[in-house]
């Protein structure tokens, strides 16, 4: 299908241009987004004489897309999730839940902004794009954890597997020293058993 587009759209064109594309991606994505018309006779016509206005709107939304995009850009939002020992999640982390989470950090940012390169399906820190214009793009950084403590030790720079091996040594140290207790409080009691015997003789 041959459309015109009525904004930049990555890896397709800009504004203006007259491009084919498959039906189902015009149909399900490009029209009803108003990211494109067909390209008819009329509907090029139409571009033609709304242009300037477009070109306008395209400027002011860019403009705001920018102010964003300058607060934004390089921020860390926490999102919990239930995970295995390994740091396997019990599902995803989808791109609602990373809108949500800019949301809930101050940020109005929509799902269908959000670019996931894949699924987020393990604990630890994820660089995921928000595409706030067809011309301004930024990066934050998505901290997956099973708590906030664990969220603000990723965010030092420590990995669910430090943190494991961490918390099986602080263990491990634990039972030896519960051991060690154990051990001198059997030796005390068989000092305290042998010393009334030395009295009564």
């Amino acid at each position: 299908m041959q459309v015109i587009l009525l904004e930049r759209v990555a890896k397709l064109g800009q504004m203006g241009e007259v491009v084919s594309v498959k039906d189902g991606y015009a149909r399900n994505f490009l029209l009803p987004q108003g990211k494109a018309l067909r390209a008819s006779q009329d509907n090029i016509a139409r571009f033609q004489t709304e242009k300037s206005q477009l070109e306008a709107r395209n400027l002011e939304t860019r403009r705001e897309a920018a102010a964003l995009a300058e607060k934004l850009d390089g921020q860390q939002f926490v999102v919990i999730r239930s995970a295995s020992d390994g740091g396997s999640l019990y599902g995803s982390v989808t791109p609602r839940d990373v809108s949500d989470a800019a949301t809930a950090g101050g940020f109005a940012v929509d799902r269908r902004q959000i670019v996931l390169t894949g699924p987020i399906k393990e604990l630890g820190l994820h660089k995921v794009s928000v595409v706030l214009h067809p011309e301004v793009d930024v990066t934050i950084t998505l901290n997956v954890a099973r708590s906030a403590e664990e969220a603000e030790l990723q965010a030092a720079g420590k990995s669910i597997q430090e943190l494991a091996a961490e918390a099986e040594a602080e263990a491990e140290f634990e039972i030896a020293e519960l051991f060690e207790d154990i051990g001198s409080a059997a030796s005390d009691d068989d000092d305290n058993r042998a010393e009334p015997a030395r009295d009564e003789e």
